[in-house]
């Protein structure tokens, strides 16, 4: 039997919102075609969404093509700025992320840009890690769609999917697969789920709710 666990990126492994949003601000800015600017709250109730809900959110007094095409530009300056800086990893993640690989393959779906999670892997050096990893921005698949692919990629027998929001709660019912809710991240869920505080709560929470499923 293969065993998976499918993380979500923002909000579950690391919080980048400090450099994005320089990078958002930078490009708006020079744009000069909104009032609009960026702030961290912003971006955190932002997380899980693609490219274009949220280009039709903060750039809502421009055309649907307009406010794309910034909001792409901004997701390119970004990765720059990520490539130099790297985020924030969440305590204890790489401690956590080791034991985790020594009874179970670890893989990462989210709704970022193509480029995104490479950054996150590479600047933080986190690549030997993970067995596989996608995203909207490849395959312009929504999030549950993706973990699917995920599942049936690698040929997954179990799995769980790990993240902060309600989106990710509902890409997991999409797939078929139970949720943890990382409840340090930036995001509720509506309904009652499983939930971690700190990351390296996860071995034990595999271990004891989902052994018996996995």
């Amino acid at each position: 039997m293969k065993y998976g666990i499918i993380f979500d990126l923002d909000g579950t492994l690391w919080d980048s919102t400090e450099q994005v949003v320089k990078a958002w601000n930078h490009v708006l800015k020079e744009s000069n075609e909104s009032d609009y600017r960026m702030t961290v709250e912003d971006l955190k109730n932002l997380m899980g969404k693609t490219i274009k809900e949220i280009a039709s959110i903060v750039l809502n007094d421009l055309t649907e093509q307009r406010a794309f095409e910034i909001v792409k530009r901004c997701c390119a300056i970004e990765q720059i700025y990520l490539e130099k800086h790297g985020g924030i990893l969440y305590p204890d993640l790489k401690e956590t992320l080791s034991e985790l690989t020594k009874n179970y393959s670890l893989y990462i779906v989210s709704n970022c840009q193509e480029g995104y999670i490479e950054i996150f892997l590479k600047y933080h050096k986190l690549e030997m890690f993970f067995d596989d990893y996608e995203s909207h921005g490849r395959t312009s698949l929504s999030k549950g769609e993706n973990i699917k692919l995920i599942i049936e990629r690698n040929k997954l027998d179990k799995a769980v999917y790990v993240g902060d929001t309600q989106g990710d709660c509902d890409a997991a019912k999409l797939a078929g697969i139970p949720f943890i809710h990382a409840k340090y991240g930036f995001g509720n869920i509506r309904e009652g789920s499983c939930f971690i505080n700190n990351i390296n709560e996860l071995p034990k929470l595999i271990e004891q709710e989902f052994r018996g499923y996995l």
